[in-house]
């Protein structure tokens, strides 16, 4: 099966921690404060490689992680940054937020690499916070945490010309003979279980890419088959060729089989109906001589309506140059870019934050507690029994803000505050 879908959960490097140390050497008996900076952690880089057409690499791995920056160490040396996180995709692949469904980078035209998750900074060592009255400070900063979040990942086929048609009226075969592409053939419905693509060469060396779009029937865009697996691959495409069966092998009526196509992309969406349309009429070697009808009324209901119909046979290639010719000079008329979507959610602005901390009273006693992953962090790189570090930490809490919480939950001074195995009474 053709993957074009698929669902992972992508998390970025935490930073390195900063680091607390002190010079020490045989003739510097009080030497400062050395501890170097944690390194930043690596990036979730997302990009396209021109060698790999399907989401296959991730169907069967749902977790990837970048590496986390190395802490800081003594002597001033900085912690090494982590590695990044470099996941391949095909052009066309569309990166959604799992949760609301909402777009963070299409991976096409120039989008070629995107940082989806930056890694977390590394915090600063002890030498950052010496000052003249604080020569020794014992405390360093933490390394900013991980960003995680689970992200669908969408591929839309980036093709100028797709194929549009009924199982087994000859896409494939056609692909196969305008283009290097080389799908499997046979004469079962529904043989094609993937979108094809190919390139169409001229002498003058302007081309066109073109894709065989399987899987459409009637109830395609309720899903029915594999039409919804399908139908959005049409939505890149600048130019659409109808193939029908002019001879009606099967029995089947070509001008109502493209009205029902067009109901279903319409219903789909009503934006691919306003593409040019043209209709290639195949099968045309196996007519008999004078056998034109279908072709003629192809030609009475839809050239009205500006929609040319081309006679073609896919197996003997007659017809095939008018109707490339006249597709390529479609696409030179179409001055509009292919469909690259905006990005709608931005994971960096719209995560919550695994740092957050959590105000509660206690039922028992009436002390506040306060907790969170980043305020146990902190306890445990300060010095609370050094002035200084008290100072460092009471900052820290009315920068997070942390104290304008406690003062709308009603604390007073006197009052206890309880963080973790430490207890102090609250005074402004």
């Amino acid at each position: 099966m053709f993957a074009d879908h698929a669902k992972i959960i992508i998390k970025s490097g935490k930073g390195g921690n900063g680091h607390v140390s002190f010079r020490r050497e045989k003739y510097v008996p009080n030497g400062g404060p050395d501890g170097g900076d944690g390194g930043k952690g690596g990036d979730v880089v997302f990009v396209v490689d021109d060698g790999i057409n399907t989401l296959s690499d991730y169907r069967h791995k749902r977790s990837f992680s970048a590496q986390p920056g190395e802490d800081g160490k003594k002597r001033n040396c900085h912690g090494k940054k982590g590695s990044d996180l470099v996941l391949k995709v095909p052009a066309g692949t569309i990166i959604k937020d799992a949760k609301t469904d909402k777009i963070i980078a299409d991976m096409s035209g120039s989008n070629r690499r995107q940082v989806v998750l930056p890694g977390g900074n590394g915090g600063l060592g002890n030498q950052h916070f010496a000052t003249a009255t604080m020569q020794a400070p014992k405390y360093a900063q933490p390394g900013k945490e991980a960003m995680e979040i689970e992200v669908t990942l969408e591929l839309k086929v980036i093709a100028d010309v797709g194929l549009v048609g009924f199982p087994n009226v000859g896409k494939s075969t056609l692909l196969s003979r305008v283009t290097n592409a080389q799908p499997k053939i046979a004469d079962y419905h529904f043989t094609t279980l993937q979108p094809n693509l190919g390139v169409v060469d001229f002498e003058d060396g302007n081309g066109f890419v073109i894709a065989d779009i399987p899987g459409l029937i009637e109830g395609a865009s309720k899903g029915v088959g594999l039409g919804h697996e399908f139908l959005k691959h049409i939505e890149r495409t600048r130019v659409m060729i109808h193939i029908v069966d002019a001879a009606s092998v099967e029995g089947r009526d070509p001008v109502a089989d493209i009205h029902a196509i067009n109901k279903e992309l319409e219903a789909y969406n009503p934006d691919l109906l306003k593409k040019p349309q043209v209709i290639a009429a195949n099968k045309i070697d196996v007519l008999y001589e004078g056998e034109g009808e279908v072709v003629k009324l192809l030609q009475a209901e839809f050239e009205p309506l500006g929609i040319p119909v081309y006679p073609i046979s896919a197996v003997s290639g007659q017809g095939l140059k008018e109707l490339l010719y006249a597709v390529r000079k479609l696409l030179e008329e179409i001055h509009e870019e292919p469909v690259v979507y905006a990005p709608e959610y931005d994971p960096c602005g719209n995560q919550v934050k695994s740092e957050a901390y959590t105000v509660e009273i206690d039922q028992k006693d009436g002390a506040f507690v306060v907790e969170g992953p980043k305020i146990e962090k902190m306890l445990g790189y300060t010095n609370l029994e050094a002035e200084r570090g008290f100072l460092f930490f009471q900052n820290f809490l009315k920068e997070q803000g942390i104290l304008n919480e406690l003062e709308q939950k009603g604390i007073k001074e006197g009052d206890t505050v309880r963080m973790y195995s430490l207890e102090f009474e609250y005074y402004k």
